[in-house]
């Protein structure tokens, strides 16, 4: 078993607190066979409150499935994700995934994601990442909030 960390980066604009919200949270990922080095071609996605019994009865995993070219069964584990993101431009561990076979390649930031205004404490929910920049307006501070230039990347941990 390997344990892989997605790292995220951004620039926050009075905003702090980054964070995945929720065990229905959706991890966007393209998946690599460890076996043949096979990637899927569309995204998948992993959520903490799933899980799939092991072939064998050995416990459980977040994700179980066969490779399409050469039939292996492999799979990987959502852990729990780590601290918010505080933070800004520096690269984060945001989660770490248990792999079994299976490694991430690639993440598509989507829906789900909660921030809170630095100053203000306001709680900005459901912030979708997908297009890598986010902005709002803090009511509080009347000042306006983003999140920008959101990069990401794998490391073993």
């Amino acid at each position: 078993m390997q344990r892989i960390g997605l790292q995220l980066r951004a620039t926050l604009e009075n905003i702090t607190r980054l964070r995945a919200e929720g065990e229905d949270f959706r991890w966007y990922l393209k998946l690599k066979c460890g076996n043949c080095g096979e990637v899927s071609e569309k995204w998948q996605y992993l959520r903490l409150m799933d899980s799939a019994p092991l072939k064998g009865g050995r416990g459980s995993a977040t994700m179980v499935q066969k490779c399409k070219l050469c039939s292996r069964e492999s799979s990987i584990g959502t852990c729990l994700a780590t601290d918010p993101a505080e933070d800004s431009e520096k690269f984060k561990t945001i989660v770490e995934f248990e792999c079994r076979g299976l490694e991430p390649v690639d993440f598509q930031p989507q829906a789900g994601f909660a921030a809170e205004g630095a100053e203000s404490g306001t709680p900005f929910n459901d912030i979708n990442l997908l297009e890598k920049d986010w902005n709002d307006y803090d009511e509080k501070t009347k000042e306006s909030v983003g999140i920008y230039e959101v990069t990401h990347k794998f490391v073993k941990c």
